[in-house]
């Protein structure tokens, strides 16, 4: 057997210290040891190989019925409410940094007149835009 603390003390030890280490979290971001950007580039072949590992295992659906319905529910309304107002407010300008592209492609699109409800040239037009957007996501995200 292995000499372990009980699990009790385990957990209540971590969720009175981790939130003091708050400190030694955001300075590991300020100076990481290696840059993450150049890092996670080269792991992109080790990503490749987990993902395909993952699908064959059909580990996606299997981590979904592990949490459940109920427990993604609950910590969504528990951390997720809280965290969402402040959140957004951050991210205006990385917002409008990544819808910009697609707004300027919407912005120069001309659609072809609107029929009368029903007429299949209405599909036309709601095509004409489908088509626009998912160019520009395949553009944006060529070699991305």
């Amino acid at each position: 057997m292995v000499a372990i603390r009980k699990l009790e003390d385990i957990v209540k030890k971590w969720t009175e210290v981790t939130p003091g280490r708050a400190p030694f979290y955001e300075a590991g971001i300020r100076t990481p040891k290696k840059n993450w950007e150049e890092e996670a580039i080269k792991a992109e072949g080790a990503w490749e190989g987990g993902v395909q590992d993952a699908i064959s295992r059909k580990a996606y659906a299997g981590g979904v019925k592990r949490v459940g319905f109920a427990k993604w529910q609950n910590r969504a309304l528990e951390l997720g409410v809280g965290r969402f107002a402040d959140g957004v407010r951050k991210s205006g300008k990385y917002y409008e940094e990544g819808f910009k592209p697609y707004h300027d492609v919407l912005a120069a699109i001309t659609l072809p007149a609107r029929g009368p409800k029903g007429d299949p040239r209405n599909y036309d037009r709601v095509k004409k835009i489908g088509d626009a957007l998912h160019a520009k996501k395949l553009e944006l995200t060529k070699g991305a």
